[in-house]
């Protein structure tokens, strides 16, 4: 018999969102051989501009925030040298192993993770496109306060990007400091905590730098990943409900992993850093079908990241930990 797999390495949200927004995104298949309408996108920028309480006029929409990063990547690096923590999110570190002519790497070290902040400061002195997620993925750190963003920001030819795509857990946002600050662009997602993975909606809170050039980028976005957007956005509660119940869980599956003598980091996210003492703990975890992301590539060797799934989700990943590590020490 195979064992139930457990998929915990993409930060997704275990729980699906509410009928009302599974049946916008189902209603608008009726019209699927057109575009998205205009009306409908304007109605999603509305939204969400309320929502982040800035005007519409900052709200850029796209297919996904990675992509977005992408493109500010592409857009806004030339001329500029692109300066980022490590490690990162993947996808950004990627696009800036592509598109930058100079890319700066300031690392954060374990174990605490802190951003040594004299170290990013002394790289502005060039103009710069300093991109960085907030919390940090995959450490679940908060990496910056209020004071030190606005240092950054009053930097003469710095444009900075905070990724903010889990605001909603660690309700550490700078959206206020974008109509002050023209070179300061927010990427946010629907990804996460509204439970929107498969519906692919990210979007931008962008600085007078930044907004025009992505602003130009994505026309349409598919009808029912903005239906269902909308419908999310218009019924907010249960987002603040799946947020309670992952905290919840995430602070039994890191007891847990406590009792069992593992290296467990605080995390203001929808997932947890852990340092397995087991060699290729994730590669193990994978042939008894748990997913979880290894961090070898970007990290000492030992660091998992682990999302957050539901309670039998998480009870496998414990369990089959735990076996494994039992094995391996019977070995030695």
């Amino acid at each position: 018999m195979l064992k139930k797999v457990a998929r915990l390495n993409l930060n997704e949200l275990p729980y699906l969102p509410p009928r009302k927004v599974l049946h916008a995104a189902r209603d608008a298949l009726s019209d699927l051989n057109r575009y998205t309408g205009g009306e409908e996108m304007e109605s999603l920028r509305v939204l969400l501009s309320d929502y982040a309480e800035v005007p519409k006029e900052h709200i850029v929409l796209a297919p996904g925030s990675d992509l977005l990063l992408r493109e500010v990547v592409h857009s806004f690096s030339g001329g500029r040298k692109v300066v980022m923590v490590s490690p990162s999110f993947f996808p950004a570190v990627q696009a800036a192993r592509q598109f930058a002519t100079k890319l700066i790497s300031i690392r954060l070290n374990p174990p605490e993770f802190k951003l040594p902040f004299g170290v990013l400061i002394d790289e502005l002195k060039e103009p710069s496109l300093v991109i960085i997620d907030n919390p940090n993925n995959p450490t679940g750190k908060t990496l910056f306060d209020l004071q030190m963003i606005q240092t950054m920001l009053r930097v003469p030819e710095t444009l900075i990007v905070i990724d903010e795509a889990y605001y909603e857990f660690s309700q550490v946002t700078f959206t206020g400091l974008v109509q002050r600050y023209p070179n300061l662009a927010i990427t946010r997602t629907m990804d996460k905590a509204f439970g929107l993975a498969g519906a692919r909606i990210g979007y931008a809170i962008a600085g007078e730098a930044f907004r025009d050039m992505l602003s130009a980028f994505y026309t349409f976005l598919p009808r029912s990943s903005v239906y269902a957007a909308v419908e999310a956005l218009k019924n907010p509660d249960y987002v603040r409900k799946n947020i309670d119940r992952v905290l919840q869980e995430k602070e039994r599956v890191r007891k847990s992993l406590d009792q069992l003598g593992v290296a467990v980091y605080d995390s203001r996210t929808n997932f947890l850093l852990v340092k397995a003492e087991v060699p290729d703990m994730a590669i193990r975890l994978k042939e008894a079908n748990v997913f979880v992301s290894d961090l070898s590539n970007q990290l000492p060797p030992g660091f998992i990241r682990i999302s957050i799934g539901s309670k039998k989700e998480n009870d496998t990943f414990i369990g089959r930990y735990n076996e494994i590590s039992k094995a391996y020490d019977l070995s030695i």
